[in-house]
């Protein structure tokens, strides 16, 4: 049974379905061999967002190269690809995060965001990850998982890794989500 104070708690998420999305993107992530931690809620907040679990030698690299063309045709209408690598799968992400960077800017020309090596499932999955597995019931199977989020920060699909980036449900997806309204940004704190 649960307690009222659970009982509080989950009516006032059910309430402020932005308030509670927003939550998911309050962490805090090294871009990709950087040393200076970044807010995604930050930088990222009020954009369409496909966050990507990535990895160097997989069957499904080569979607490097659609991830960052779709970064490229959408970024100026407010969307980012923000990519998470990770060894889980078969060690198919061993290297280090500066061997990662290179591999990606010299093989694909990777300029979409990528962020520091994190664990994507399990119980030592980060929390980000964590979140996006429980608002979606779906961890990552493999390499390539991506997850699809509205401009407020909500979870509105996943996609597993055979769907490629042009994949048409997914860019259907897409072009829906940056043809709405964008949120109004919340005051400054006094």
């Amino acid at each position: 049974m649960k307690s009222w104070t659970s009982w509080v708690v989950a009516g006032l998420l059910a309430a402020t379905p932005a308030l509670a999305a927003q939550g998911l993107l309050e962490r805090e992530y090294r871009p990709l061999a950087g040393k200076e931690k970044v807010n995604l809620q930050a930088s990222y907040g009020g954009q369409v967002l496909l966050v990507v679990n990535t990895a160097s030698k997989c069957g499904f690299t080569p979607q490097y190269e659609g991830l960052e063309a779709m970064h490229a045709k959408y970024k100026d209408r407010g969307f980012a690809v923000l990519g998470f690598p990770s060894n889980d799968f078969m060690g198919q992400e061993p290297g280090s995060e500066e061997e990662i960077q290179e591999f990606c800017t010299l093989t694909y020309g990777v300029k979409f965001p990528m962020f520091e090596k994190v664990q994507v499932r399990g119980t030592g999955a980060t929390p980000l990850y964590r979140d996006l597995a429980a608002a979606t019931g779906e961890e990552p199977g493999w390499n390539f998982h991506k997850y699809l989020l509205d401009r407020n920060g909500k979870v509105v699909a996943s996609f597993g890794s055979r769907t490629k980036p042009d994949d048409p449900k997914l860019v259907a997806e897409i072009e829906k989500l940056l043809a709405a309204p964008v949120p109004a940004k919340p005051a400054p704190k006094a």
